[in-house]
């Protein structure tokens, strides 16, 4: 017998416990982080508030970077999520009725795709499908974290599970469970950051145009739009703009909302047609001052959020993901205790930085191109004519909106 395998005995004999890793949030960065974890040995535990049914039915779609995609191939879901989404092979930036835009191209690169784009649902039922596969991972749905109680060697867990109130102990809980977490909040983790002058009115178009490979952020003086391709020749549209003009567009009668969105696309789509509601969200920008404690990790919304701009925020979540797996697999290996403090460290040390370069990359971008003042007008434009020219820079811009900069999880070199 090795001496890992004699350490995991003592500590088995010592502390009974349910579960190695418990998580609290069973949507697409929760479920991710899971399914990361297979094979690991170690013995995992999903506690999500939602019926799996209810969950998988979000009208959302989400950008996801190259970065993303191959760790959803290191997990090995991968292959039942790429037929089922859009991939664009190019990107358009640009800045009002300024005529110089800025074109990424899969030359740039040498890749098959700059990126994709898939649905909320699409994403979270592969997921879903895979961990039921997977004999170390537990799923708890509805079910509702009550209480948390950290002690020195585990952290006890009170969930409502069918009305009755269920008791586990874990050696850690991750917190998955959004921006608005509870267990961040009973934790004691405060944040910092701000909420914009901004919302953001989602929906869905068809369209006319004889391809639909490109992505577009079509910047403007009161917020930035980004529209993204979707399987069938439609388009997922964020249009960001100030809190009383979005909830006017939210609002605006079919007609009038289609005409307007004409104007603003200027005839890059074709003929269009609105699919679907409007919905209507603000804009925040959040860092948590921790992204740990003794027996306690946060991943997601729940450690940071950004701006929309850029399609950044659930690819930063899906790498918090394949990072923190990666840091528990490899102290599991080695004998390790998986809920210490310094064990921890290595995840907060790898994602908290970049993270923040990420958050404060998207805020740069909104900030500057959300105005009209005149010398941030010729400032942008300068920058925007720069990355078109100096190759250097546009290839570094692109890697970064990529994911390919930064470290690398282990899941991503499969």
């Amino acid at each position: 017998m090795t001496l890992n395998q004699l350490t995991r005995e003592r500590e088995t004999t010592t502390v009974n416990l349910d579960y190695d890793v418990a998580i609290a949030g069973g949507s697409i960065v929760g479920t991710t982080f899971a399914a990361a974890l297979q094979d690991s040995g170690l013995k995992v535990v999903i506690i999500e508030a939602l019926p799996q049914e209810v969950a998988t039915a979000r009208k959302q779609a989400y950008a996801l970077s190259l970065l993303s995609g191959k760790i959803f191939t290191g997990i090995g879901v991968w292959d039942d999520i790429l037929p089922k989404i859009a991939q664009f092979r190019n990107i358009r930036l640009s800045d009002a009725d300024y005529p110089e835009i800025v074109k990424f191209q899969l030359t740039d690169l040498k890749t098959n795709a700059l990126g994709y784009v898939a649905e909320h649902g699409t994403v979270l039922s592969s997921l879903h499908q895979f961990t039921a596969k997977c004999d170390n991972i537990t799923w708890l749905s509805p079910a509702e974290v009550v209480k948390v109680d950290y002690q020195e060697s585990n952290v006890e867990i009170e969930v409502k599970l069918n009305g009755e109130i269920r008791k586990l102990r874990s050696r850690l809980l991750v917190g998955a469970d959004g921006k608005r977490s509870q267990i961040r909040t009973q934790a004691g983790i405060q944040t910092h950051g701000w909420k914009y002058w901004q919302s953001c009115v989602t929906f869905t178009i068809k369209h006319s145009a004889p391809t639909n490979d490109t992505a577009f952020e079509r910047f403007w003086y009161s917020g930035p739009m980004g529209v993204l391709p979707l399987p069938g020749n439609r388009c997922q549209i964020v249009w960001t703009s100030p809190h009383a003009e979005a909830k006017i567009l939210q609002e605006l009668p079919a007609e009038e909302f289609l005409a307007k969105l004409e104007q603003r696309m200027a005839g890059l789509l074709g003929e269009i047609e609105l699919i679907g509601d409007r919905y209507l969200f603000p804009v925040q920008l959040m860092q948590s001052d921790r992204y740990i404690k003794p027996r306690l990790a946060l991943i997601g919304d729940a450690a940071h959020c950004c701006h929309p701009v850029g399609g950044q925020g659930l690819n930063l979540g899906i790498r918090d993901a394949a990072a923190l797996a990666q840091i528990l697999r490899e102290a599991y290996n080695r004998g390790e205790d998986i809920g210490d403090i310094c064990v921890l460290k290595r995840y907060e040390r790898w994602r908290k930085l970049e993270n923040l370069t990420i958050l404060g990359f998207t805020d740069f971008l909104d900030r500057i191109f959300s105005n009209n003042f005149f010398p941030i007008v010729t400032f942008r434009r300068i920058g925007l004519w720069l990355m078109n020219h100096i190759h250097p820079l546009k290839i570094y811009s692109l890697r970064l909106m990529t994911g390919l900069l930064g470290k690398t999880p282990q899941l991503a070199q499969r």
